[in-house]
């Protein structure tokens, strides 16, 4: 038998976020992005940073701004990504924007294609830490409003997006079996990634509002069951770079009182 998590989610942790240390502001709003190839796009080409290490990661935060917004990353999976959440939050950010990569679960899903995140169905193991995941069907939710207006910022830009969005989020990328992408489908999935359904849950738990765009960036849809990727075509380079100035446009706003 497994420890009961959801008996214990009004319990502090004895460890807290960034331990004894006195935390660094780093603004109201960060975003968060996955890929490291997206960091150096977001590091060349949008504004002028200073960078601090951050873990296994780096923290930029904009010279002529630097209480206004930041940006970390690289993270990958569940734990690592909702650490960097937690120690965002230590420092005073009160807002995030997610930007991250996933894989498509339909035949129409090429590389290139974005994703605003409504709902995530949890296949990994760190959400139940914040949330009663008890149910049949666990899941857990975007915040509304924010979404709602990471996708308005889309289709101001002229970009094709699916709003609305549920995904599925798993630990294990290589074990991502038939059966599997068949049963997320069927429950609603349209795509997968590693770390979605955890920020999630720990937002939540922590009362601060969370939006995710996700960039399609292979396939799991193929006729023949097999792996389709797409991570060097050119569609998927170019839609990263547009919403990579994107998001970091819409951070700086929502550091601002957007």
């Amino acid at each position: 038998m497994s420890y009961p998590t959801w008996s214990d989610l009004n319990s502090p942790s004895i460890v807290p976020p960034l331990g004894a240390r006195k935390a660094r502001s780093v603004g109201p709003a960060a975003l968060m992005v996955s890929a490291d190839p997206d960091m150096g796009l977001i590091r060349q080409g949008v504004g002028r940073w200073q960078s601090r290490a951050f873990f296994n990661s780096s923290l930029l935060v904009k010279e002529d701004d630097p209480l206004g917004m930041s940006v970390a990353g690289p993270y990958i999976g569940a734990p690592y990504g909702v650490m960097l959440l937690e120690s965002l939050i230590a420092k005073g950010t009160r807002a995030v924007i997610v930007l991250g990569w996933c894989g498509g679960l339909f035949p129409h899903f090429v590389p290139g294609d974005l994703v605003v995140v409504e709902t995530a169905l949890v296949d990994e193991g760190t959400s139940r830490h914040y949330m009663d995941l008890r149910g049949e069907l666990p899941t857990v939710h975007a915040d509304t409003r924010l979404t709602a207006k990471l996708s308005e910022a889309l289709g101001t830009a002229g970009l094709d997006v699916r709003a609305g969005a549920t995904i599925w989020t798993t630990d294990a990328i290589y074990r991502e079996t038939p059966e599997k992408v068949a049963w997320y489908k069927d429950k609603g999935a349209c795509a997968v990634d590693m770390e979605c359904s955890a920020l999630f849950a720990a937002a939540a738990f922590r009362k601060i509002p969370i939006a995710a765009l996700l960039v399609v960036s292979d396939s799991l849809a193929r006729a023949d069951g097999t792996w389709d990727p797409g991570f060097y075509k050119k569609r998927f380079k170019t839609t990263r770079k547009q919403v990579c100035g994107l998001a970091v446009e819409l951070t700086g706003k929502l550091a601002h009182g957007f």
